[in-house]
């Protein structure tokens, strides 16, 4: 076994994919720096792209109403701030403006576009085996939002043995003492590898 040495090692498009978390039209609207977030992961995704690194994009959707039981119903209201259920509307249904992916970062035919009613990209996903079959171990992660589903996923592809990859700048966050938290607990834990978008771009570049 060869132990990769630096991140522009684990980065290798024959080990690693990129996954472009939530990058959503209806996510993108509600997070502050958004603009900014989905300008650093376009240079991500093409960089990448030329490198011949295979991208995925998550989608989070919502399930319709009859199909909302008891914990999609009380996520909801948490999130929709109100106490009273009958309020409680579905953010983002299948084929809906707030679930396609923001125009900048629009997918292309190669990539892997899934969908997801969880936080972590792995649970009731088909990534782990997509991964699986192509014979890759670490997943390199961008994407909105930091402390509501990028944290979960890094943890969620650690207990899977998959090597998470944060590029901690093209993160963007609802809060910001929350997604600093976040971050400070996944470098903590030890099992993410912590970079950014600069030490990204220049692994791609790199010579092969």
């Amino acid at each position: 076994m060869t132990m990769p040495a630096t991140v522009a090692d684990w980065l290798s498009p024959d080990r690693a994919a990129l996954l472009v978390y939530d990058m959503q039209i209806g996510i993108a609207r509600q997070v502050k720096g958004a603009d900014e977030t989905i300008h650093r992961i376009a240079k991500i995704v093409a960089v990448a792209r030329s490198a011949g690194m295979r991208i995925a994009f998550c989608r989070h959707l919502s399930l319709p109403k009859p199909w909302m039981g008891l914990f999609a119903t009380r996520m909801a209201m948490a999130w929709q701030c109100t106490d009273d259920p009958e309020k409680v509307k579905p953010w983002f249904l299948r084929d809906s403006e707030a679930v396609q992916i923001v125009p900048e970062l629009r997918p292309q035919e190669g990539d892997f576009v899934f969908d997801k009613l969880g936080m972590s990209a792995f649970e009731g996903t088909p990534l782990q085996l997509a991964m699986r079959d192509a014979g890759l171990s670490a997943l390199a992660i961008c994407g909105i939002a930091m402390e509501i589903g990028i944290e979960p996923t890094c943890r969620h592809a650690a207990d899977l043995g998959i090597v998470p990859i944060l590029i901690e700048d093209a993160c963007g966050h609802g809060d910001v003492e929350a997604g600093r938290r976040s971050v400070e607990s996944l470098r903590f834990m030890g099992d993410t590898i912590v970079t950014n978008s600069g030490a990204f771009l220049a692994a791609m570049s790199r010579p092969a």
